[in-house]
């Protein structure tokens, strides 16, 4: 049976500087698929409402929102008050669909426009309001929200500027509590599941911007309508993401979803923007959050929070999967970065057993800590560099390997036939031209050079290392296999291997 639907419709914002622009980035809108469109009046430069909105309410390919947001709401107008509401009321008095006011002019506008019957058409009324200051309590919000209904809004819209991801837990509430139609978001990288989720907790629609836009906070509507699939998120949709800091570099969104339509799971994959763990659990505590993975910097220090830790990843003490346990919601920690990360060195050797190599390793942190246990399992002999010499020598004790300060890296000789493994996030996406300091000489000595960076898929560390002449594994492999593990835990189904091979070969 196919997923079902929702009712939240997706609109792409419009910030073209012409009329005529304007017309043209509706039809691409239309393309890209938006349902309807926000029309930033205040963004086209010397308005002249009486000749441009004809062009554009009368060539509109989709509904309208027309929004003339004034410099003090975070917008563009900085004329004469008057003149601007007269624009709002010549919008309605033309038809668009939609029109946005402010809270603190709705009042009278709308009651003359209602009373008054100047609107022939199905004119819906928005009444908005920009909070800059703190996240109002989900109690101040619905108290706010009844306010806007009864000065007439057909619609509420608030935006928060959040300064955690918890405080979006508030904007969901309101989402799935008012009497109302709701549009509520926060905006920035903090902000993004409020767009990603709207639709399971029953937003009025959510936001997705044309290609050439870039709008922090608000994805593209080629993810929202390809990478979530927006359109078949609902209440009954499981939550499932990446708990990480950075975490835009993510793509796991990318293989997930997909696969999860594959198998006609009902889930959906975010990333989580997350600066405090413990804060994070409490908040999003629910069933509906069903599963996670962890990525830096929170492999190791994510194991406090899970009620049980499988023996392995115990052992490693890092975390990378934590499931929510259907019978009793105890989060459940596993890591699937180790058999992934050492099985594709071993598939890269061809038979080559790692059996009492050198196992040169850069990077002490939950990957490392994955890598050495897996190393220290095939019976490698192990040497550790972290830039925390101490996190280092701990590890090293951990697995019966040797610790070296890691301003040493770029002085150590290999010897012939050493597997080198980077374990850092030095060469990652955006700052490329980084690697680690080993000594350029010093790479044809190693017969495998191994990088679990995966943005980019071939990075300055495995471009010199295969010019080098050695044997070069990406981090890729390594998301692969750890993420088709992920996707077992995830939906306690078997992984589709071909299938999510073949979007890691499509996207990276």
């Amino acid at each position: 049976m196919g997923l079902v639907k929702n009712s939240t419709m997706i609109c792409a914002p419009l910030m073209a500087e012409s009329a005529e622009q304007m017309v043209e980035e509706m039809k691409q809108a239309k393309a890209e698929g938006a349902q309807l469109v926000e029309i930033r009046l205040d963004h086209i430069n010397d308005f002249q409402p009486r000749r441009y909105l004809p062009i554009i309410l009368e060539n509109k390919p989709l509904p309208v929102v027309v929004v003339y947001r004034p410099k003090c709401e975070g917008g563009r107008y900085e004329g004469d008050e008057h003149s601007r509401l007269e624009v709002l009321r010549l919008a309605a008095e033309m038809g668009a669909d939609y029109v946005d006011f402010e809270l603190k002019v709705a009042s009278d506008l709308i009651r003359e426009l209602k009373m008054k019957n100047q609107t022939q058409s199905a004119t819906k009324f928005i009444v908005s309001c920009h909070i800059t200051v703190t996240t109002p309590s989900e109690e101040e919000l619905s108290n706010l929200a009844s306010t806007m209904r009864a000065l007439g809004a057909d619609i509420v819209k608030v935006v928060v500027n959040v300064t955690d991801i918890t405080e979006i837990a508030r904007i969901f509430h309101l989402l799935s509590h008012c009497q109302v139609p709701v549009i509520a978001y926060s905006i920035e990288e903090r902000g993004l599941i409020s767009q990603l989720l709207c639709p399971k907790f029953g937003g009025f629609l959510a936001y997705g911007s044309i290609d050439g836009y870039s709008i922090p906070g608000i994805p593209s509507l080629q993810s929202v309508k390809h990478t979530y699939n927006l359109d078949s998120v609902n209440s009954e949709t499981k939550v499932l993401g990446l708990v990480s800091k950075p975490v835009s570099h993510s793509k796991g969104p990318i293989l997930h979803n997909p696969t999860f339509r594959h198998e006609n799971f009902n889930g959906v994959y975010v990333p989580l923007f997350v600066d405090n763990l413990k804060e994070f659990f409490r908040t999003y505590s629910s069933a509906d959050f069903a599963g996670f993975s962890v990525g830096f910097p929170y492999k190791e220090a994510v194991v406090e929070f899970c009620d049980e830790v499988h023996p392995l990843a115990e052992s490693i003490g890092a975390v990378n999967t934590i499931i929510r346990r259907p019978c009793d919601g105890k989060l459940i920690g596993y890591n699937t970065d180790c058999e992934a990360a050492i099985t594709s060195i071993e598939d890269a050797l061809k038979g080559t057993p790692i059996s009492g190599k050198l196992f040169v390793l850069v990077g002490a942190g939950g990957a490392g800590r994955a890598l050495a246990f897996g190393a220290k399992s095939r019976g490698a002999r192990i040497v550790i560099f972290d830039i925390d010499f101490e996190r280092a020598k701990s590890l090293a004790s951990a697995v019966s390997g040797e610790a070296q300060a890691f301003e040493q890296v770029v002085n150590f000789r290999p010897e012939k036939g050493a597997i080198l493994a980077n374990a850092t996030p030095l060469g990652m996406h955006p700052i490329t031209d980084q690697r680690i300091p080993v000594a350029e000489e010093t790479l044809e000595d190693y017969e495998l050079v191994f990088d679990a960076v995966y943005t980019p898929r071939k990075t300055r560390l495995l471009k010199e290392a295969e010019a080098a002449g050695a044997i070069t594994v990406s981090g890729v492999e390594m998301f692969l296999r750890q993420a088709m593990a992920q996707f077992s835990l995830f939906t306690d189904r078997q992984a589709p291997k071909e299938f999510m091979r073949e979007i890691i070969m499509a996207e990276f």
